[in-house]
């Protein structure tokens, strides 16, 4: 099932598929963050934003606008 990343709650995770947006694209590309990379969502700040994501070995804080625009392909 293909979802967006602020779809998914704490211990969920999937493999990116794609990004909708060409800027978090960029940003994501340098930092090693690919399609087909695994992601796993571990935490969500109380109100919701930012979240932290464990993806291709290390955290990363991601705001909930930027994770709207990538796409994943969720494990159950």
């Amino acid at each position: 099932m293909i979802l967006r990343l602020s779809q998914l709650r704490p211990g969920q995770g999937g493999v990116i598929q794609e990004y909708q947006d060409q800027e978090i694209f960029l940003k994501l590309m340098e930092m090693g963050c690919l399609p087909g990379e695994s992601v796993i969502v571990e935490q969500v700040a109380p109100l919701g934003d930012p979240i932290s994501v464990q993806i291709a070995g290390y955290r990363l804080s991601l705001r909930l606008s930027e994770a709207e625009n990538i796409l994943v392909d969720v494990n159950n």
